[in-house]
């Protein structure tokens, strides 16, 4: 027997449950590219550097272990042709993990651009391009990918079926583990089958998925890829497609896990009498209790070990992928970011289980409830022991808790997790209370049993009699003119249904005959109002039109299903403890959310790293700034732009200053003069004046250009095209 509730309600509820978390992750997989976890620390050439010959190699020095490939490193000319080897080059040693390629000898003088991708150990893409120069830096043509590996409408499909992924996992295990350990009776509740069941196509779905996604996500960043069966083969042997493999054939025995949980475990659980014992069964002998409870206790075993292995197997999925399988400690940290998981997936599938099962089935037993609440509470005191070891290890100061997107993430989660502990007790309060109120409830109904509640149902019978009755001379008046015997059948046959309903419903019931309906006629399916009318005990099996045993049928599931529902609206403990419920599960969500972005985020631990290889300077600033700044001095021929190229455009250094000042037609314009001035507020510094001298039409340069300090300055420019016709334009200009 299974216990079902209002389908077409659960059905939407669930359904909108699923979107919620699919619009969560498209919001925040396309708010911000994948951040790369490996990062670029240093190479040789460097970046921005004038050699006076042309290197033999170039070499790229990174801050954790990548994965690479011949195509992985291209150095382009002047004009846009790639001239290095195309072989990769392995020059690690040691901790230190370093790439290159070869450069033919001979190379001319010029600027040349090195555009470079990798995966990083822990399966996120990475990506970048720097230029040096041999003699004389010179314009280029090279042509780099302007999107970041891993980002655009890839990249976003990748973090959404992420985030979906670690959804279909709690779901599965989660509420697996709920069944076996907490409510072995809610096997039978389809609203929790469902949810199971659901939550594992929603992992495997996701996880074929990625699978198909890795190609474009670690390489072109187009969608057609994905039927790229050579590019599939090659993601195949790479760990994060070794781990999406072994994720998908544990699913398959998860699976058969579901099918057993479902099956024989829940028919074990069946109430005494519900599962439909033959008589034959029963002359031959009662199923022994004792021997019942022992299939009982063996099945729960069973699927205990099972399960508990098979989670552990997914979770590990995870961990050896993600940021637990490098950097610090790695053997210490994949098992304890394998707890993590299982941590989680307990408590909030384990939560989301609670709360289809409280809004949607029959009414759940305080001792489940409590039952959960304690393994809830050891959930929490896992996270909190994994989290904070996780956290160190991730971190490593508390500085960066607020100075890295890592940290402050990090924090959010922390508080959501706070919030969710907090609306845990209160729910932990109502189911005290639930406690004290079923018992109240239980002594209520034994001393009220039997006359109140048969009065009432005899009233209600009649009053549905008297509802079908009219329906039914409704009917047969319509027909009168087709078949005079029909319209007079209609009013017994109803009065037949309400008689045989009344009789089941009273508290005495007298055996009495019914006299035989034509069975070409049927009653009409509002005969009986589901909503205040009690079930009519009636075996549709015994009636001998097919029509109205169906129709009988569903009447009575209509009013059962409207009884318990009357039932568990009028309990306000249980209805505390579905709202309480309900919040947790809501924040659950937005918790699951953050938790797939942080995973997705450079750890602070290695963003510091990155920073000390570079003297302080982080990568992103640490790049030729580039400032396109148009101008109109109010006078003749005072309209046009300017172009200022300062590079390598860090701190410290000797930075070349480059200006082009062009006409509306783009063609290169002098003017009188230009000033250029540097002015950082922050610290009080400036304006340093920059005095670029003129080189050729319309073109200034300056060297030797030195900035004391890093961070945001002011860049003043001054054009002044006539005697009395100037402007100055202010940008802002970030210097590593």
């Amino acid at each position: 027997m299974v216990t079902t509730g209002p389908p077409a309600r659960r059905s939407a509820v669930l359904r909108m449950l699923v979107v919620a978390v699919a619009l969560a992750g498209a919001l925040f997989g396309g708010a911000v590219p994948a951040s790369a976890h490996a990062a670029l620390t240093g190479s040789t050439p460097a970046q921005g550097s004038v050699v006076d010959r042309a290197p033999e190699q170039v070499s790229l020095t990174f801050s954790e272990g990548v994965a690479m490939g011949d195509d992985s490193i291209r150095v382009l000319d002047p004009h846009g042709k790639r001239v290095d080897r195309g072989k990769l080059r392995n020059l690690c040693s040691g901790a230190t993990v370093k790439y290159g390629t070869g450069l033919p000898p001979g190379l001319g003088n010029g600027t040349y651009t090195v555009a470079w991708q990798a995966v990083s150990a822990d399966s996120h893409p990475v990506s970048g391009a720097f230029t040096f120069s041999v003699g004389a830096p010179s314009k280029s043509s090279a042509a780099v990918p302007q999107q970041e590996a891993g980002g655009g409408l890839v990249g976003a499909l990748y973090g959404i079926a992420r985030c979906l992924a670690y959804a279909g996992f709690v779901l599965m295990a989660g509420g697996a583990a709920f069944v076996v350990a907490c409510r072995p009776a809610a096997a039978l509740v389809r609203s929790v089958q469902r949810l199971v069941v659901q939550g594992w196509a929603l992992l495997t779905g996701t996880t074929v998925a990625m699978l198909l996604l890795r190609t474009p996500y670690t390489g072109s960043g187009d969608l057609a890829d994905v039927f790229d069966l050579g590019g599939l083969q090659q993601v195949l042997v790479t760990k994060p497609g070794a781990a999406l493999v072994s994720r998908l054939l544990l699913l398959a025995a998860a699976a058969l896990f579901v099918a057993v949980l479902f099956g024989a475990f829940a028919r074990a659980h069946e109430p005494a009498g519900a599962g439909g014992t033959t008589d034959a069964e029963g002359e031959a002998g009662a199923v022994d209790p004792a021997e019942e409870a022992r299939r009982r206790k063996d099945l729960t075993f069973g699927l205990g070990i099972g399960g508990v292995i098979v989670a552990t197997g997914l979770a590990a999925t995870w961990a050896m992928a993600e940021h637990a399988s490098t950097g610090l400690q790695p053997a210490v940290a994949m098992p304890v970011d394998v707890l993590h998981l299982l941590a989680v997936a307990t408590w909030l599938g384990g939560l989301a289980t609670l709360l289809v099962s409280l809004y949607w089935g029959p009414p759940v037993e305080r001792t489940a409830v409590r039952r959960f609440s304690r393994i809830a509470f050891g959930s929490v005191v896992v996270l909190a022991a994994t989290g904070v070891y996780q956290s160190w290890r991730q971190v490593g100061t508390w500085s960066a808790l607020t100075g890295t997107a890592y940290g402050r993430l990090l924090l959010l989660k922390v508080g959501l997790v706070a919030v969710l502990v907090g609306i845990a007790w209160v729910s932990r309060r109502w189911t005290a209370r639930l406690g004290e109120a079923r018992a109240a409830e239980d002594t209520a109904a034994a001393a009220e049993a039997g006359g109140t509640a048969a009065a009432t149902d005899a009233a209600d019978v009649a009053d549905a009699a008297q509802e079908a009755g009219e329906t039914a001379e409704r009917q047969s008046a319509k027909a009168a003119g087709k078949a005079t015997g029909k319209a007079a059948a209609g009013a017994p046959a109803a009065s037949s249904i309400a008689t045989a309903t009344a009789t089941a419903a009273s508290p005495d019931p007298a055996p009495e005959e019914t006299p035989d309906a034509d069975p070409d006629d049927t009653a009409p399916e509002t005969a009986l109002n589901p909503d205040t009318a009690p079930e009519p005990h009636l075996d549709p099996s015994t009636d001998p039109d097919p029509t109205r045993a169906a129709q009988l049928a569903r009447q009575q599931a209509a009013l059962r299903s409207a009884r318990t529902k009357r039932l568990r609206d009028a309990d306000p403990e249980r209805l505390g403890l579905r709202r309480s419920v309900l919040a947790e599960a809501s924040v659950a969500v937005v918790l699951l959310v953050v938790t797939t972005v942080l995973t997705a985020t450079e750890p602070a631990r290695t963003e510091a790293a990155v920073q000390a290889a570079s003297g302080g300077q982080s990568t992103a600033s640490n790049q030729p700034q580039v400032l396109t700044v148009p101008f109109d001095t109010g006078g003749p021929h005072g309209k046009g732009t300017a172009r200022v190229d300062l590079d390598p455009g860090r701190s410290g250094n000797a930075n070349e200053l480059r200006l082009r000042l062009s006409d509306p037609s783009g063609k290169a314009m002098d003017v009188p003069e230009v000033k250029v001035s540097f002015t950082q507020k922050a610290k009080k510094l400036g304006p340093l004046p920059v005095v670029p001298r003129h080189t050729g039409t319309g073109h200034w340069r300056a060297s030797g250009v030195q900035l004391p300090v890093p961070g945001q300055w002011q860049l003043s420019l001054l054009v002044r095209t006539s005697d009395i016709d100037q402007v100055t334009e202010i940008r802002n200009v970030k210097i590593g």
